[in-house]
């Protein structure tokens, strides 16, 4: 496999993990006929249960994304192993994905065990960019 083709998988990937906040935003909205759209963040601000809980993690993976989009871009400027960047980034996608569910569900500690494991494949990024 060429290079080019896992950058173009690499590029997916951190297309996937910028659109989990809209996921997360349209799980936290999705069939409450009380939704406020003149005040989504007041209305969301009352919410309880998975809705906050949604809204909590949508916040989440905004504050992850840019530190993985750019251990991503310092990886690949520093000549990581596209490979290597390919496997670490669909993981990074996988584990957001089962840190979301976590808080959905509720699952506190996974939830804070995926948190961690997200975040040391972002810094192994970090070290592939020297």
């Amino acid at each position: 496999m060429r290079f080019e083709t896992q950058l173009d998988t690499v590029v997916i990937a951190i297309l996937i993990a910028g659109l989990l906040p809209l996921v997360c935003a349209a799980i936290s909205k999705w069939g409450d006929k009380t939704y406020d759209n003149h005040n989504p963040r007041g209305w969301l601000a009352r919410q309880e249960g998975f809705r906050a809980r949604a809204n909590a993690a949508q916040q989440n993976c905004l504050e992850a994304f840019p530190f993985f989009a750019i251990g991503v871009v310092l990886a690949s400027l520093g000549g990581a192993d596209g490979y290597l960047m390919e496997t670490l980034s669909w993981t990074y996608v996988a584990v957001r994905i089962a840190y979301i569910a976590c808080y959905l569900f509720d699952k506190a500690n996974l939830r804070s065990l995926f948190w961690v494991v997200g975040h040391a494949i972002v810094v192994y990024l970090f070290v592939q960019a020297f």
